[in-house]
């Protein structure tokens, strides 16, 4: 039998970005009493001399700092804990000696939920996800969290759900209603596309009555599951990614599937996905398949 994924996973590598996926860990590991699980990966050297020549001193100096930066990660977390007024979840910890990319998409399986920040020690700017957010965007298991760093968080803020009728999007819909419900907030459900030909749809009106139609259809099951969470339905014209960063100032989070009408599924993230978590301006929850 199949063991179920448990815990937050949540890289750690001492950066900025990395503290504020740390928090945003903490909270969700707290909102569903789950464990926090701390991975660090220490790169693998690369020399142009023979290993013999290698100092041992360098690779007793990468441990320590490996040490260190789960050592500051585990107080984090208990202090987070502590300012929130809950015990602090169970804290598991791991070190391992592989690219942090790969480490991340390999422990991702057996976690619920893993979280990274946008960018990690090296990175310059936004402009580009760091590669282990990549990394887990194109290839993680299940949700996967990018957590962007110094952008406050309006904690009665709804959740923002973007939904386009794939599966994909089905399963983003259940994580949105249920963080919805566990933070006690409203859901803002958007609906956008940008391949629309007029004509064929009778112009805009005709399309936005069906539209809407839809997303009603949609939204009828989980609105039932989760009475206690109000639902606000947006549809538009435009492009799915535009829509959701421009309203994620107004969110405490985004949730999308990880790719929609056109993807592939386990080849390509879906591009609504990949601008949305490298552009919003509150934490991106990208829903991967199994």
């Amino acid at each position: 039998m199949a063991t179920q994924p448990n815990g937050i996973l949540v890289g750690v590598d001492g950066s900025p970005d990395s503290e504020a996926a740390i928090r945003w860990a903490t909270r969700e590991a707290i909102l569903r009493e789950q464990p926090v699980k701390l991975l660090h990966a220490i790169p693998p050297v690369v020399v142009t001399w023979p290993v013999a020549y290698l100092e041992a001193s360098y690779l007793e100096a990468q441990e320590a700092n490996a040490r260190q930066v789960i050592d500051d990660a585990q107080k984090l977390v208990e202090k987070i804990a502590d300012e929130l007024g809950a015990s602090a979840p169970a804290i598991e910890t791991e070190v391992v000696n592989i690219g942090a990319p790969s480490a991340m998409v390999s422990a991702s399986r057996s976690a619920y939920m893993t979280v990274c920040g946008t960018r990690g020690l090296g990175a310059i700017g936004r402009a580009l996800l760091g590669s282990v957010s990549s990394g887990l965007l194109h290839h993680g298991h299940g949700p996967i969290a990018v957590v962007p760093a110094d952008e406050p968080v309006d904690e009665k803020a709804p959740v923002l759900l973007g939904i386009d009728g794939s599966p994909a999007s089905e399963e983003a819909t259940a994580l949105a209603f249920d963080e919805a419900s566990r933070r006690g907030v409203d859901v803002v459900a958007l609906h956008a596309w940008s391949d629309v030909v007029y004509p064929a749809l009778g112009g805009w009106q005709g399309y936005e009555e069906e539209a809407e139609a839809l997303l009603g259809e949609r939204l009828a099951g989980w609105r039932e599951r989760y009475p206690d969470v109000t639902v606000h339905r947006r549809v538009a014209c435009d492009q799915p990614a535009k829509w959701l960063i421009d309203l994620s100032e107004d969110a405490q989070l985004v949730v999308v599937g990880s790719h929609g009408r056109g993807g592939f599924k386990g080849l390509l993230l879906g591009s609504v996905a990949a601008r949305v978590a490298q552009g919003a301006k509150a934490p991106t929850i990208v829903v991967r398949p199994r």
